[in-house]
């Protein structure tokens, strides 16, 4: 039940607002030191979408909470999905 639970949003649909602040409410959650980059939070939202743009980070839309927000790799592969799933739909 799961596997139906999330869907892969490509970042590149996003408005650029919308992903940045996405990207924000990662850097807020996980705990970053938005001094570490010398930038502040810029900094770190223009890490997060060099790994976006890499394929390390993945943009999901919940559909029973019907939020979206950044997860890991390992996040999304421990809901049981993998990137090949929401590709074979599209």
């Amino acid at each position: 039940m799961s596997g139906d639970r999330f869907v892969e949003v490509p970042y590149r649909m996003l408005p650029g607002e919308t992903l940045d602040g996405l990207l924000e409410a990662f850097v807020t959650r996980q705990g970053y030191d938005t001094t570490d980059t010398g930038e502040g939070m810029s900094g770190w939202v223009g890490e997060l979408r060099l790994q976006l743009e890499r394929g390390e980070l993945i943009i999901a839309h919940d559909l029973r909470t019907e939020t979206t927000e950044v997860m890991t790799l390992a996040q999304w592969r421990a809901f049981g999905r993998d990137l090949a799933d929401d590709e074979e739909e599209g």
